[in-house]
């Protein structure tokens, strides 16, 4: 499978495939195709399924295979944004937010991951629940706004606005932190709690999840009276 990615700031990846070659997505994010590419929807078992349905994503997934000869298909971001690719090996599999999983090789597996330290999972808000892609094969993700990647050093910690924590290694570890002082949990405008990643791994940054955007937005509508 070859690919490239086109357009901002609603980028699509295109995907040129050989006969016989399946990618898979979970959601409506198919924009094009060449007519050779045969679909099929399918659970892939109710444990499965009920982990991606966790995890923010769909029960159901659609494979996308080459009849017959080369195909093409497009997925299409759907906010403003960067479509990550990212290369999945056994020994290298990844976490990333909930809904972040646009298309993949049929060789990666999606799950459910859950924030093992009880601080992130009472109050991790939209880090509490991502989504961990393992197995073997090319991933293709969607990033709110602009991505800034960081690889942190064993026991390195980076300090993350809840939201703002686009993927990392499955090697970097997670947690919750109460913004300390009264003042300025009152008046910061920052939030109660921060995400706290720790090293060894890289991790991405994203410049405006939707959830902040969503609110940007909702302030200055005018409210109903």
């Amino acid at each position: 499978m070859n690919y490239k990615i086109q357009g901002e700031p609603t980028p699509v990846v295109i995907c040129d495939l050989n006969a016989g070659e399946t990618m898979i997505t979970e959601k409506g994010s198919m924009v094009w195709m060449s007519p050779n590419m045969e679909m099929q929807t399918s659970a892939g078992g109710i444990g499965k399924a009920f982990g991606r349905m966790f995890s923010g994503e769909s029960m159901f997934q659609n494979f996308y295979t080459a009849k017959g000869g080369p195909g093409m298909i497009a997925f299409a971001s759907s906010f403003p944004g960067a479509i990550l690719p990212i290369e999945i090996t056994p020994d290298k599999p990844v976490v990333a937010q909930k809904s972040a999983f646009l298309a993949s090789e049929q060789g990666v597996e999606l799950s459910v991951f859950f924030q093992k330290k009880v601080g992130a999972g009472f109050f991790g808000g939209e880090g509490f629940i991502m989504q961990k892609l393992s197995g073997r094969g090319m991933a293709f993700l969607e990033i709110d706004g602009y991505g800034v990647e960081y690889t942190l050093a064993p026991g390195q910690q980076m300090v993350i606005d809840t939201g703002n924590l686009a993927m990392m290694d499955a090697t970097c570890s997670i947690d919750i932190q109460s913004v300390k002082g009264v003042k300025n949990v009152l008046f910061g405008g920052e939030g109660l709690f921060n995400t706290i990643v720790t090293g060894p791994g890289r991790i991405l940054l994203q410049t405006m999840p939707m959830s902040a955007f969503a609110g940007a937005i909702a302030s200055v509508l005018p409210s109903k009276g």
